[in-house]
């Protein structure tokens, strides 16, 4: 059996009828096996179009696994990652061509490649707020910036399910928010007073009319198309770069920390590991855990200014000048003064 067979039933029946893969995830897939194929014909010296899935073998595999560290210079992530996609369709062989069972169980053997895991790291909620200051509401995508930021710090929501925010997902009346997570999962998630008041401003005031094809999203760039999960990141580099010092940067991920803060913040608020498994989208309680694996010696007094930022709202006024007059109350300046 020709592996371009193979993998034409693995992308367009076993993925997406089967399983319910996402599109999104069926682009990474694409992607390793984009670079496998052209490893895998140059190894054994023969064409892509020629290729068996006898030519699948474990010693193969490793010898692309090794090309990915060596020469593409990837992370020991990456490479997991890589040899995850080519386990998946060892397995769609396994259940839909039992003849092949035995190419299949060898791959499925081949072990992840252990690696020392980074520091995740998070925003102190002193440091979110001189984020949220970094934020120049005077230009004509801050209200837009400003009101991710936010989102991003309560919600603890990824790039992509941000980028993938349609305007019909926000409810203001009860301050709601659906969220579309991996696997194709909604979760509806509380907001914060502030949060829910500054998406309310944004779709009001500062949210540029889109191109048609993009109206249902929420958020939209200068060009009127939606965001993607690139401009979200390019968006919080942006600020964690003006707000923070360079050393301080260097654990942190633009995105993925307001994620990590969010958990660190509802735990020291006292919320159950099972509510923070929910807000996040989490499959398991396990993946939860390695967020909270710190210290949680804080300041309880800057905690309870923060919460109390938090349930406020903005005054429903269209003037820019007077949202900045709003957020640059006395009260303000003297909590940050004081940190």
């Amino acid at each position: 059996m020709r592996l371009s067979t193979c993998l034409h039933q693995y992308f367009y029946e076993y993925l997406p009828r089967i399983k319910g893969t996402s599109e999104q995830s069926i682009k990474t897939y694409r992607q390793t096996f984009s670079l496998f194929l052209h490893f895998l014909a140059d190894y054994h010296s023969i064409k892509i179009k020629s290729l068996m899935i006898e030519h699948l073998t474990a010693r193969s595999v490793l010898a692309f696994l090794y090309h990915l560290e060596t020469d593409r210079k990837n992370t020991v992530q990456t490479r997991n990652n890589r040899l995850a996609v080519i386990k998946s369709l060892a397995k769609m062989l396994r259940f839909m061509h039992p003849d092949k069972k035995h190419i299949a169980e060898v791959i499925l053997t081949i072990p992840q490649k252990r690696a020392q895991k980074k520091l995740m790291g998070f925003l102190y909620p002193e440091e979110v707020m001189k984020v949220f200051k970094a934020v120049d509401l005077k230009k004509k995508e801050g209200m837009r910036d400003f009101t991710i930021l936010h989102l991003l710090y309560d919600s603890g929501a990824r790039a992509s399910e941000i980028a993938t925010l349609e305007f019909d997902y926000f409810d203001p009346a009860n301050e709601t928010i659906a969220v579309l997570g991996k696997g194709n999962r909604y979760r509806l998630i509380n907001l914060w007073p502030k949060t829910a008041s500054l998406i309310s401003d944004y779709i009001i005031n500062y949210r540029i009319d889109p191109i048609r094809l993009f109206a249902h999203r929420l958020f939209i760039n200068q060009r009127k198309r939606e965001l993607t999960r690139h401009g979200i990141n390019r968006i919080c580099r942006k600020y964690l770069a003006e707000a923070l010092p360079p050393k301080r940067l260097k654990n942190l991920s633009p995105v993925h920390c307001f994620r990590h803060s969010c958990a660190v913040n509802m735990l020291t608020s006292g919320s159950p590991v099972s509510d923070i498994k929910n807000r996040l989208g989490h499959q398991s309680v396990e993946s939860t855990m390695f967020y909270l694996q710190l210290d949680l010696s804080r300041k309880r007094d800057i905690q309870k200014k923060f919460i109390e930022y938090t349930e406020s709202k903005i005054k429903p006024d269209s003037k820019v000048d007077e949202l900045i007059g709003c957020l640059n109350s006395v009260e303000t300046l003297d909590w940050l003064d004081s940190l």
